[in-house]
């Protein structure tokens, strides 16, 4: 008797290598769909991806937890890749040392403004306290993100869609800005990408040139260690914390 659909599918969802397969099949197709519109920003690979999965999770009913225990080791490879990060970096050694004031102040401020503009405007719209407190670090790399909305009473899992949505849109509308602005310095347009859209800003910056990716990986970096340190002292002096 053959087999029905269903019952195939069942039979595979058991296996923890399904959502990792899942997710490469899932990112190598978005990532055809990029190149195909010539890395046009507005096909943005990580949204494509994300679409794919969540439409083959909803249509077979899988749940997240069943799709993780698989796609983890992709989870668990964002650390090796972040550290990878300080090799094109050190290319840029002599940038770093003429420009290290000024990018240290361009982080402190990129990164309050983004918290002060996103709970300002949640406050505004009459947002609950947990949903103030779980959009502030949403210009943060994820697994500080959730980190800080945790110790600060957001909720975590919150958070992570928020930054994943604020990575998707900030690696979309960037360059336009940018362009307007007249922006033309590679490492100047790479670190305001990685201080408003983290990882995904940082992919984006690369695809750009090394110097990009290279200056944005560095802001993604400051941005979550000055957002971990300042954020909690600076909710308990306006006691919110």
């Amino acid at each position: 008797m053959t087999p029905k659909l269903t019952d195939i599918w069942v039979y595979l969802a058991a296996s923890p290598l399904l959502g990792l397969t899942a997710t490469l099949l899932a990112y190598q197709l978005a990532y055809a769909i990029h190149v195909r519109t010539k890395f046009n920003p507005w096909a943005n690979p990580v949204a494509i991806a994300v679409a794919i999965l969540v439409t083959i999770l909803t249509v077979t009913g899988t749940s997240y937890k069943t799709y993780f225990d698989g796609a983890q080791f992709v989870h668990f490879l964002l650390g090796p890749a972040t550290v990878a990060l300080a090799i094109p970096l050190y290319q840029q050694v002599a940038k770093l040392k003429r420009d290290w004031f000024a990018l240290l102040v361009g982080a402190l401020l990129g990164s309050t403004a983004a918290i002060a503009t996103a709970m300002g405007i949640a406050w505004m719209l009459g947002a609950s306290l947990p949903t103030i407190m779980s959009i502030a670090p949403k210009s943060v790399t994820m697994p500080i993100a959730m980190g800080i909305a945790e110790k600060i009473g957001g909720l975590p899992s919150l958070t992570a869609v928020l930054v994943i949505a604020t990575g998707i849109l900030g690696a979309t509308l960037s360059g336009g800005i940018l362009n307007l602005m007249k922006i033309d310095d590679q490492s100047i347009r790479g670190f305001a990408l990685g201080v408003t859209a983290h990882g995904i800003g940082t992919a984006r910056g690369f695809q750009v040139s090394e110097e990009t990716g290279a200056f944005s990986g560095l802001a993604m970096g400051l941005t979550g260690v000055l957002t971990a340190l300042l954020l909690p002292l600076a909710l308990k002096l306006l006691g919110l914390f």
